[in-house]
């Protein structure tokens, strides 16, 4: 090859580099691989937590099996203000959902374990105050209209004919909350498209004995599923979690699969555990990260006759799928102590927390707050080795290149 040649094919490498790096490489979580990581005592009873990130970049935690309350950060999680008593009585329904187009934050609180009566809060002011308000919400094709407690908080959609409506994970009681009516269990998504004032109720992901999920939506609109099950009654593993997918924006739930990666609670025993799950906003990638317990199961268990066996939780840990939730090639313990359910946000671009990921996690009989990013995660290692099809690219071996790609692996 020609020197003239030669340096045209280098020009035209290092113009593609540099938008590589530009453009979809970008990644606030990466922190050019400085890691954070804190954990906080944040609050000291009560059960069921939630955590979302308000429009302008607000942190809130909202928790309660007694009294529903709120915590707010505004200084990207580092400190936080006053308690405020939401309902009192309230019962933790899970789902607390940010409206992306009003910039209103619903929360769904119940008169006491499901089924129960449920109200509705809304907040106009990033989570300062809450205003209970009438909803309607329709049955599905069951006839059901499902309870809200316990799942992760919603989302608003951003892609397709539907960008805008409001969806959250619910679910189906059947006759009680007995094991005698597990069998009858299932969870499913409400989901509005007037901003909270109306919801539907979306038919039954296809696997009953669930109960308590988390919904993300991927970059090409897909709606990702990824639900707790207590009893299987189909003989397929309730140790592990079940995954769905939606592609009507959440009005039925399709291609059922057992991801064998991500546990479902302790191993040793068939009940499960709430998880919490959010998809990074990150443009071009699908990057999850999930949270649970990492608790095998031990030999002595065998000894033990299976309805005499106690849930153990501890080991929180969380994992990151950077292939939309195909795999987990990642996942690194929080914390190795008390672990029970956790909810999952993650920073606003071009707020303060913007880059940062916040796990509420019930611990020790109150709730914890742990702070972190990529890097920590990842520990050290370089995000864009985990993409897809990463480790089937041929290394360029030009002098002039390798100092570029070593430049764009490191945002």
């Amino acid at each position: 090859m020609s020197i003239k040649k030669y340096s045209a094919v280098a020009v035209f490498v290092l113009f593609i580099l540099f938008s590589s790096c530009n453009t979809a490489q970008k990644n606030p979580f990466w922190n050019n691989g400085q890691p954070v990581f804190e954990v906080q005592q944040l609050v000291s009873n009560e059960r069921f937590p939630n955590v979302v990130t308000a429009t302008d970049g607000t942190i809130i935690a909202t928790w309660g099996s007694e009294h529903f309350r709120a915590l707010r950060s505004e200084d990207g999680g580092k400190t936080w203000g006053l308690k405020i008593t939401v309902a009192n009585p309230g019962f933790q329904g899970g789902g607390t959902t940010v409206d992306e187009t009003t910039g209103d934050i619903l929360a769904f609180v119940e008169g006491g374990h499901p089924p129960a009566p449920l109200t509705v809060y809304r907040s106009r002011d990033h989570g300062k105050s809450w205003s209970p308000e009438e909803v309607t919400i329709r049955p599905n094709s069951l006839g059901h209209v499902p309870s809200m407690h316990m799942n992760e908080h919603g989302i608003t959609l951003k892609h397709g004919i539907y960008a805008g409506r409001l969806i959250r994970p619910s679910r189906w009681y059947g006759s009680g909350n007995g094991r005698e009516f597990w069998d009858e269990h299932y969870t499913n998504a409400i989901y509005s498209d007037d901003g909270g004032k109306t919801w539907q109720a979306s038919e039954p992901i296809p696997a009953f004995g669930t109960g308590e999920a988390a919904l993300a939506e991927l970059s090409d609109g897909t709606l990702y599923y990824n639900s707790r099950r207590h009893k299987s009654i189909d003989g397929l593993n309730p140790r592990r979690r079940y995954i769905a997918y939606s592609y009507d924006s959440s009005q039925t739930w399709e291609n059922l699969w057992i991801d064998e990666e991500l546990p479902d609670g302790a191993q040793h025993t068939d009940y499960g555990l709430m998880a919490g799950l959010v998809r990074l906003p990150v443009d071009g990638h699908d990057i999850l990260l999930f949270s649970n317990i990492d608790v095998p199961a031990d030999k002595k268990d065998e000894d033990v006759p299976f309805e005499l066996r106690t849930s153990r939780r501890f080991n929180g840990t969380v994992w990151a799928s950077f292939d939309g939730g195909k795999t987990w090639p990642v996942k690194r313990v929080v914390d190795e102590g008390s672990f029970a359910y956790s909810s999952l946000t993650a920073g606003r671009a071009g707020t303060l927390p913007e880059g940062m990921i916040y796990l509420f996690y019930e611990s020790d009989g109150g709730g914890k707050m742990a702070r972190f990013n990529l890097a920590w995660l990842t520990g050290g290692k370089d995000w864009t080795s985990f993409l897809p099809g990463k480790s089937e690219m041929k290394p360029m071996t030009n002098d002039l290149v390798r100092p570029l790609v070593r430049a764009c692996s490191n945002q």
